[in-house]
């Protein structure tokens, strides 16, 4: 092999002569390190320390398109067997200039973290030019000193703790029943069509036979009679046939035989507008898109400076770009808001026209349980999976996960989690459930306004819309936030005080409430006039063009309050729920066009019966993919169109998976 270079010789050598002890090494760690760099220095070193040192990270091309972290090869590292130690991958956190990145490094797994990091500080900063870790040259970035801010060894072994193991069992318990239920359930009906063709076959004989029959009429009568005079005995079986018949009725309910009848129906339900479904998954499929490339964008690419140049200024990467990208959730929102009201209007016809505080109640516990069995099971699934799945190069967002989530886990069962900054959040993208579920707990207050006079609903929606919107407008003016979801926490302000919180994303959902109370309860059609139509599709969609237009005009964030960014922010949600329920009642009113053949079409159905568990296991997928990558990805529109398919194919096959097995097997089971 050729011969490592004199600088290389020079750097491998400094570990030898230098007092270990000194630095605070451990005893161990410094001999198996010694042993290392002392074999590199033979004319034909062994095969394992060869091995160690080419896992290092090192420079790659294209440092100025972003291509700054070194992963090396933790494959290679961890498969290392030396005389006394085996090798244990570590990453090096560091800061050059304004960039941060992180280089791999293969170590004997005898140094513990804090060995490997007085051993990177010391050689970094004691030894001037010469580094262990060599910063990136000054020609690409200008100042060459390096911060060494956290170091990390990742070893070969499920890192799961007893927290962990809870929930794998939880998770494997949950998806156990319904399974179990469904095999004791097809036993039954099996055994039962068994007795059935046994008695047929039984008749059709004692009908060619009188003396047959005779005995069965006798059976009859004896049976008969017995009934007319029952004992404790009889009181016993009927008891137990009961309680029998109870268990077999909560067994049907978790069954797969159950849970999946009508889920892959094409047509729609007949208590829900046909459109929805079609604005449901496309959002859907919106927000899957952009996820696939933001949570890739945060650290894995190795041309990230490139893909930002490319998508934040071009409105054809609307499907990446995160401002456009989650108008798709304030769709959710109005949906969410027009189907709750017309949910609450239904059940107060259904109850003699009273809005009591039982049924209140009984619509809060409903929406409560409809959503937290697949939610709680996603918490879980999030600790146990991230802890026993060996931890890769770029592990960072799923360890954040399980911490999050081993930490503030009880914040998800009261739906609260959206009250927290996104960095103490578990599993983030569920603060969606938990500012769903306030929004739901505000649609009784507003039936009831509108059942006491119309008049005061108007003005108590439209304070509250004005509110919500200055709210969103003072906080990004004050704080000079971005107007769209930036791809790194340097604007942390921005999701601890604006994305996720209640006073700055009310509109849609208001406004789908208002929505639903005037579509339900209408008398006749709003669209009379050819002239209206057509000024509210261009009104509509002029809306929508210019709102994602915006988003790239006002990507960059000026140094000081920017009064259009302002504006924008506190505005733009509620005006795209606006433009969505022109199309939502014009569709219903028969004027969609091949706009509502789309929206309408079998196909959303059963995909739609399956977006809630497509939506809280997407980034589970998409993390899991990122974390387990050996090597950084390179952003090109043809890669990740191809990843964004990988995604969701899993998405839907898990989704369905869920679907029968958790979300409605549970939802059945407590209506028993």
């Amino acid at each position: 092999m050729p011969r490592l270079t004199w600088s290389a010789v020079t750097l491998m050598y400094l570990f030898v002569f230098h007092d270990a002890c000194a630095w605070n090494v451990s005893r161990k760690c410094t001999v198996d390190t010694k042993a290392f760099l002392a074999e590199l220095l033979k004319e034909t070193p062994r095969k394992y320390a060869v091995l160690m040192y080419d896992a290092f990270g090192k420079i790659g091309s294209d440092v100025v398109g972003g291509n700054v972290n070194r992963p090396g090869s933790q494959r290679e590292c961890l498969s290392v067997e030396g005389p006394e130690f085996r090798g244990q991958y570590c990453q090096v956190f560091l800061k050059q200039d304004r960039v941060e990145y992180f280089v791999g490094v293969c170590v004997p797994d005898s140094c513990t973290e804090s060995d490997v990091q007085t051993l990177v500080v010391y050689e970094a900063f004691e030894q001037n030019n010469i580094s262990l870790l060599p910063s990136v040259p000054s020609i690409l970035i200008p100042d060459s000193t390096l911060g060494v801010f956290m170091t990390q060894c990742l070893s070969d072994s499920p890192n799961a703790d007893l927290s962990a193991i809870v929930c794998l069992f939880v998770c494997c318990a949950l998806l156990a029943l319904p399974l179990i239920a469904s095999i004791y359930v097809a036993l039954i009906k099996r055994k039962r069509m068994r007795e059935v063709r046994s008695a047929v076959g039984f008749a059709q004989t004692s009908n060619t036979n009188q003396y047959g029959a005779v005995l069965t009429n006798g059976s009859a009568n004896q049976s008969k009679a017995c009934s007319d005079a029952p004992d404790a005995s009889q009181t016993r079986n009927q008891n137990a046939e009961n309680d029998q018949q109870a268990v077999l009725s909560c067994l049907q309910a978790l069954s797969v035989q159950n849970s999946s009848q009508g889920v892959l129906a094409m047509e729609s339900s007949g208590s829900s507008y046909s459109s929805l479904n079609g604005i449901r998954i496309l959002s859907l499929l919106w927000i899957i898109s952009g996820h696939t490339v933001q949570l890739s964008a945060w650290s894995n690419l190795d041309n990230d400076k490139r893909w930002k140049d490319m998508v934040e200024k071009n409105p054809l990467y609307v499907l990446a770009f995160s401002g456009p990208v989650y108008l798709a959730v304030d769709s959710f929102l109005l949906l969410g808001g027009l189907l709750s009201a017309k949910s609450l209007l239904n059940s107060i016809q259904r109850s003699d026209d009273t809005l009591s505080f039982s049924l209140v109640a009984h619509f809060l516990f409903k929406r409560f349980k409809r959503i937290q069995p697949l939610h709680l099971f996603i918490v879980c699934l999030t600790i146990g999976l991230f802890s026993v799945v060996q931890r890769g190069v770029f592990w960072f967002i799923a360890e954040d996960e399980v911490f999050s989530c081993k930490k503030y886990w009880w914040s998800n069962l009261l739906l609260i989690n959206n009250l927290f900054t996104i960095t103490d959040i578990c599993a983030p993208w569920t603060w969606y459930l938990s500012i769903d579920f306030q929004f739901y707990a505000t649609t009784p207050f507003l039936i009831f306004l509108y059942r006491i006079n119309k008049s005061v609903l108007v003005v108590v929606s439209s304070v509250l819309l004005i509110l919500s919107s200055v709210t969103g407008a003072l906080i990004t003016g004050f704080l000079q936030l971005p107007v769209h979801q930036p791809t790194t926490l340097a604007y942390e302000s921005y999701f601890q005080y604006y994305y996720n919180k209640p006073y700055t994303r009310y509109g849609p959902y208001l406004l789908g409430i208002l929505a639903g109370i005037y579509m339900t309860t209408k008398k006749e059609r709003l669209l009379k006039q050819q002239w209206q139509v057509v000024i509210g599709w261009l009104c509509s969609l002029s809306i929508m063009a210019l709102l994602v237009g915006l988003a790239y005009v006002l990507r960059d964030v000026p140094p000081y309050p920017s009064l259009p960014h302002a504006v924008y922010q506190g505005i733009h949600r509620s005006l795209w729920a606006m433009a969505l329920v022109w199309i939502i009642l014009a569709c219903e009113e028969g004027h969609g066009g091949f706009v509502d053949k789309i929206l309408s079409l079998g196909l959303w159905a059963p995909l739609s019966n399956i977006s809630f568990a497509c939506y809280l296991i997407h980034p589970i997928i998409i993390i899991l993919y990122n974390g387990k990558q050996e090597t950084t990805m390179h952003y090109t529109d043809f890669n990740f169109f191809y990843l964004f398919l990988g995604h969701l194919l899993l998405t839907v096959s898990i989704g369905y998976v869920l679907t029968v097995l958790i979300e409605k097997p549970y939802l059945f089971l407590s209506k028993r």
